[in-house]
């Protein structure tokens, strides 16, 4: 993951910070619970392809 385009890249639900998650592959919104999948590279900004954060 391109750590300039981490700068750049918010949540698209509260256009909050966002933190990387190498093992899992996802980009974490703590603040919305949510974590959004990287396929081939690519981060998905989709509120529906997010995963649900648990607790």
């Amino acid at each position: 993951m391109d750590p300039r385009l981490l700068e750049i890249l918010v949540c698209p639900v509260t256009k909050g910070p966002l933190v990387y998650d190498r093992d899992k592959g996802e980009l974490v919104s703590e603040k919305a619970g949510l974590a959004y999948p990287i396929r081939d590279g690519i981060p998905i900004m989709l509120p529906d392809e997010a995963r649900q954060l648990e607790g």
